[in-house]
Protein backbone atom coordinates (compact mmCIF):
# COMPACT_ATOMS: atom_id res chain seq x y z
CA UNK A 1 0.00 0.00 0.00
CA UNK A 2 2.92 2.38 0.77
CA UNK A 3 4.41 1.48 -2.54
CA UNK A 4 0.97 2.67 -4.00
CA UNK A 5 1.18 5.63 -2.66
CA UNK A 6 4.48 6.38 -3.27
CA UNK A 7 4.03 6.12 -7.09
CA UNK A 8 0.30 7.86 -6.62
CA UNK A 9 -0.95 4.45 -8.25
CA UNK A 10 -4.38 2.31 -7.23
CA UNK A 11 -3.46 -0.71 -5.75
CA UNK A 12 -6.00 -3.54 -7.18
CA UNK A 13 -6.46 -6.88 -5.44
CA UNK A 14 -6.26 -9.33 -8.61
CA UNK A 15 -7.02 -13.18 -6.17
CA UNK A 16 -8.19 -12.26 -3.26
CA UNK A 17 -8.80 -16.18 -1.90
CA UNK A 18 -4.64 -16.94 -2.71
CA UNK A 19 -2.61 -17.04 -0.02
CA UNK A 20 -1.00 -14.46 0.64
CA UNK A 21 -3.57 -12.19 -1.61
CA UNK A 22 -2.30 -11.33 -5.50
CA UNK A 23 -2.17 -7.16 -5.85
CA UNK A 24 -1.08 -5.07 -8.38
CA UNK A 25 -0.10 -1.83 -8.46
CA UNK A 26 -1.68 -0.06 -11.51
CA UNK A 27 -3.53 3.11 -12.84
CA UNK A 28 -7.00 1.98 -12.20
CA UNK A 29 -8.78 5.11 -14.76
CA UNK A 30 -6.34 4.08 -17.29
CA UNK A 31 -6.83 0.68 -17.50
CA UNK A 32 -11.03 0.87 -17.22
CA UNK A 33 -10.33 3.44 -20.53
CA UNK A 34 -8.82 0.86 -22.14
CA UNK A 35 -11.31 -1.64 -21.63
CA UNK A 36 -13.61 0.25 -22.64
CA UNK A 37 -12.02 1.27 -26.11
CA UNK A 38 -10.98 -2.58 -26.50
CA UNK A 39 -14.47 -3.24 -26.34
CA UNK A 40 -15.94 -0.54 -28.47
CA UNK A 41 -13.41 -1.41 -31.24
CA UNK A 42 -14.54 -5.53 -30.89
CA UNK A 43 -17.99 -4.30 -31.07
CA UNK A 44 -17.42 -2.35 -34.38
CA UNK A 45 -15.80 -5.07 -36.03
CA UNK A 46 -18.50 -7.36 -35.12
CA UNK A 47 -21.49 -7.50 -38.03
CA UNK A 48 -25.04 -7.67 -37.77
CA UNK A 49 -26.71 -9.89 -40.03
CA UNK A 50 -29.85 -8.41 -41.54
CA UNK A 51 -32.97 -10.55 -43.49
CA UNK A 52 -34.34 -9.27 -46.53
CA UNK A 53 -37.38 -11.09 -47.69
CA UNK A 54 -38.84 -11.49 -50.97
CA UNK A 55 -42.37 -12.81 -51.24
CA UNK A 56 -43.52 -14.25 -54.53
CA UNK A 57 -47.06 -15.90 -55.48
CA UNK A 58 -47.40 -18.55 -57.07
CA UNK A 59 -48.01 -17.67 -60.83
CA UNK A 60 -45.61 -14.69 -60.68
CA UNK A 61 -45.44 -12.43 -64.11
CA UNK A 62 -42.28 -12.56 -65.61
CA UNK A 63 -41.70 -8.83 -65.40
CA UNK A 64 -42.71 -8.88 -61.60
CA UNK A 65 -40.15 -11.67 -61.08
CA UNK A 66 -37.19 -9.72 -63.04
CA UNK A 67 -38.43 -6.51 -60.67
CA UNK A 68 -37.77 -8.97 -57.51
CA UNK A 69 -34.92 -10.84 -58.83
CA UNK A 70 -32.59 -7.44 -59.06
CA UNK A 71 -33.84 -6.57 -55.26
CA UNK A 72 -32.68 -9.44 -54.33
CA UNK A 73 -29.21 -9.22 -55.93
CA UNK A 74 -29.00 -5.73 -54.75
CA UNK A 75 -29.92 -7.24 -50.80
CA UNK A 76 -27.26 -10.09 -51.41
CA UNK A 77 -24.92 -7.21 -52.60
CA UNK A 78 -25.25 -4.70 -49.42
CA UNK A 79 -24.57 -8.46 -47.37
CA UNK A 80 -27.81 -8.99 -46.77
CA UNK A 81 -29.13 -12.62 -46.18
CA UNK A 82 -32.57 -13.26 -47.97
CA UNK A 83 -35.37 -14.73 -47.60
CA UNK A 84 -37.60 -15.95 -50.54
CA UNK A 85 -40.69 -17.39 -50.34
CA UNK A 86 -44.15 -18.16 -52.25
CA UNK A 87 -47.35 -17.66 -50.56
CA UNK A 88 -50.60 -19.83 -51.58
CA UNK A 89 -53.49 -17.95 -50.92
CA UNK A 90 -56.39 -20.16 -50.97
CA UNK A 91 -56.48 -22.73 -53.52
CA UNK A 92 -53.45 -21.85 -54.84
CA UNK A 93 -51.99 -24.25 -53.10
CA UNK A 94 -52.45 -27.05 -55.88
CA UNK A 95 -49.54 -25.19 -58.00
CA UNK A 96 -46.69 -25.90 -55.04
CA UNK A 97 -44.86 -27.65 -57.89
CA UNK A 98 -44.67 -24.24 -59.65
CA UNK A 99 -43.48 -22.62 -56.58
CA UNK A 100 -40.60 -24.65 -55.76
CA UNK A 101 -39.86 -24.07 -59.68
CA UNK A 102 -40.33 -20.48 -59.32
CA UNK A 103 -37.46 -20.87 -56.29
CA UNK A 104 -35.06 -23.07 -57.80
CA UNK A 105 -35.32 -20.31 -60.58
CA UNK A 106 -34.24 -17.79 -58.11
CA UNK A 107 -31.21 -19.43 -56.98
CA UNK A 108 -29.80 -20.53 -60.55
CA UNK A 109 -29.96 -16.55 -61.31
CA UNK A 110 -28.88 -15.31 -58.06
CA UNK A 111 -25.62 -18.30 -57.91
CA UNK A 112 -22.89 -16.25 -58.44
CA UNK A 113 -24.27 -13.41 -55.27
CA UNK A 114 -24.98 -15.83 -52.87
CA UNK A 115 -25.54 -19.73 -51.65
CA UNK A 116 -28.55 -21.55 -50.91
CA UNK A 117 -28.65 -22.26 -47.56
CA UNK A 118 -31.86 -23.67 -46.96
CA UNK A 119 -33.88 -25.49 -49.84
CA UNK A 120 -37.78 -24.49 -51.05
CA UNK A 121 -39.40 -25.82 -47.38
CA UNK A 122 -43.29 -26.12 -47.35
CA UNK A 123 -44.60 -24.28 -44.08
CA UNK A 124 -48.05 -24.10 -44.05
CA UNK A 125 -49.26 -21.87 -47.09
CA UNK A 126 -45.47 -20.54 -47.48
CA UNK A 127 -42.98 -22.14 -49.26
CA UNK A 128 -39.93 -20.73 -47.61
CA UNK A 129 -36.00 -20.83 -49.10
CA UNK A 130 -32.66 -18.71 -47.48
CA UNK A 131 -29.74 -17.59 -49.54
CA UNK A 132 -26.80 -16.62 -48.15
CA UNK A 133 -24.21 -13.64 -49.50
CA UNK A 134 -20.88 -15.21 -50.80
CA UNK A 135 -18.15 -13.78 -48.86
CA UNK A 136 -16.51 -10.83 -50.53
CA UNK A 137 -12.71 -11.15 -50.92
Amino acid sequence: MRLADQFELDLVEISPNAEPPVCKIMDYKKFVYEQKKRDKILKAKSTQVTVKEIRFGPQTDEHDYEFKRKNAEKFLKEGAKLKAFVFFKGRSIIYKDQGQILLLRLATDLEEFGKVEAMPVLEGKRMIMFIAPKKKK
